[in-house]
């Protein structure tokens, strides 16, 4: 069993669940681990995937992810408001797929930049999330 798969399979349908979350990214939401060629904007990526197991009872996983959004609005505001739309869906969410579920979930960083070419600004957020089997 991959408590990472799980992880990002139970993220995935969290979010796709959420009308705020739709309004942002799209219906369905455009969320993916790897951009399609001609990728419509916003999008959400789930980038690095970070994980250690936790020596605790129910063979526990800690993991640090990385969750990139990609706006081509000129300027911050549109990646400010997808950035805000994760927060509030995923503070301290409950997620559970495939026989497994989190335990804790929360974020841990934020950053919004623009790409040197100007053409794209990021929001990026750290999520640090713990697994166990149910």
């Amino acid at each position: 069993m991959s408590h990472e798969l799980a992880l990002q399979k139970a993220l995935i349908a969290h979010l796709a669940g959420d009308a705020g979350v739709c309004a942002v990214l799209g219906e369905p939401p455009r969320i993916w681990d790897a951009a399609p060629a001609r990728p419509e904007f916003p999008h959400l990526l789930i980038g690095r995937s970070e994980s250690r197991p936790v020596g605790a009872d129910g063979g526990g996983v800690e993991h640090a992810l990385t969750l990139t959004a990609v706006s081509r609005f000129r300027g911050s505001e549109e990646a400010k408001a997808v950035l805000a739309v994760l927060r509030s869906r995923l503070t301290d969410a409950s997620l559970a797929a495939d026989g497994v579920r989190t335990v804790s979930l929360r974020l841990t960083f934020a950053d919004v930049y623009s790409a040197a070419d100007g053409l794209r600004t990021f929001a990026v957020l750290r999520v640090r999330a713990v697994t166990e089997e149910d």
